[in-house]
């Protein structure tokens, strides 16, 4: 087949997660109840610990930012999937599929950089609490969030610029729900090999360094831990980061399991659907996974609640009176 310059009237097809009719009100169901779970889950989460001011610590604040992240992420994502199922189209165009790529990946690598910084938070709270507030002060917090940003947005955009190089050939379906930046590369027919290189170069140092980062912060917080003589303030210590872990664990246990799925099944449906965990199941699961053993999250979300009961009824008072 002769590579054939993308022009702007250009579209990618998706393919989605499958091809038959009979399955596609269910998987729209799915993740039509899966993404307003997750926004309106994330969503209260940030409302909770913004309107209580005992909530407003750096392990919070970081939180507060994890849950941002997640409803851009599953945004980036899901609600196209859902118009191309109603509409029965599985056309996407070559700019709006840059753009999905661009976000996705920008949103994908923030959810590793916050993770990194909350492991951190952890470390210096169990490993130096007396210098815990003078170390992690509001600007090193802003900081740190800050540079995660402008990180993952130039790693975006230079995959992003990478990918408009490239040529495609007259094929142009997509195995996937989404723009995914390795299903774009392989689609072209053009020389991929240093967007290959690129994207190799990229998860190693990032996604590894992320990584080990939050490992040594966990030898750290273990250590600590064990040098703790009672079982209650172990147990204590360990509390505190135990949301944080389940979270990692299921992040990175997901992403490793979409990239052993390709790689054994060499199956692009099987890694879509694979990766159905970590685009959408990990962001829906966290707001639950830090409020069901988080007193503070539940009793936060409580008092929101009451207050704003409180709000409507002083409100329909008033609508009363003459």
């Amino acid at each position: 087949m002769e590579p054939v310059n993308i022009t702007r009237s250009s579209e990618f097809l998706l393919l989605g997660l499958s091809e038959e009719p009979k399955l596609q009100p269910l998987i729209f169901g799915l993740f039509l109840s899966m993404y307003l779970i997750t926004v309106l889950g994330n969503l209260l989460l940030i409302l909770a610990v913004s309107s209580d001011p005992h909530l407003h610590t750096p392990m919070y604040f970081f939180l507060s930012n994890l849950s941002f992240v997640d409803i851009c992420f599953t945004s980036t994502t899901i609600p196209k999937m859902l118009v191309n199922i109603q509409t029965q189209s599985k056309v996407i165009t070559y700019e709006g599929c840059i753009t999905q790529m661009y976000f996705f990946t920008l949103f994908a690598g923030l959810d590793d950089f916050l993770l990194t910084v909350m492991a951190y938070d952890r470390f210096v709270a169990i490993c130096h609490p007396l210098h815990y507030m003078v170390t992690m002060h509001p600007w090193l917090c802003g900081l740190l969030v800050l540079v995660s940003w402008i990180t993952c947005i130039l790693i975006s955009l230079v995959h992003s610029l990478m990918v408009l190089r490239l040529s495609f050939c007259t094929h142009l379906g997509i195995p996937h729900f989404f723009c995914e930046l390795n299903q774009m590369v392989q689609l072209a027919c053009s020389d991929t090999f240093l967007n290959t290189l690129v994207m190799y170069f990229a998860a190693v140092l990032l996604g590894g360094g992320s990584l080990t980062g939050i490992l040594y912060s966990y030898s750290k917080i273990v250590s600590s831990i064990r040098a703790v003589s009672s079982a209650q303030g172990k147990y204590k210590a360990f509390s505190t980061c135990a949301s944080h872990l389940s979270v990692v664990s299921l992040f990175y246990l997901t992403s490793l399991g979409v990239y052993l799925s390709s790689a054994v099944t060499h199956s692009s449906q099987s890694s879509a659907a694979a990766s159905v965990m970590y685009t959408v199941v990990t962001p829906m699961l966290n707001p639950f996974i830090y409020s069901l053993r988080n007193k503070d999250i539940k009793g936060a979300v409580r008092r929101f609640f009451e207050m704003k009961g409180i709000k409507r009824t002083i409100i329909q008072n008033l609508q009363k009176c003459p």
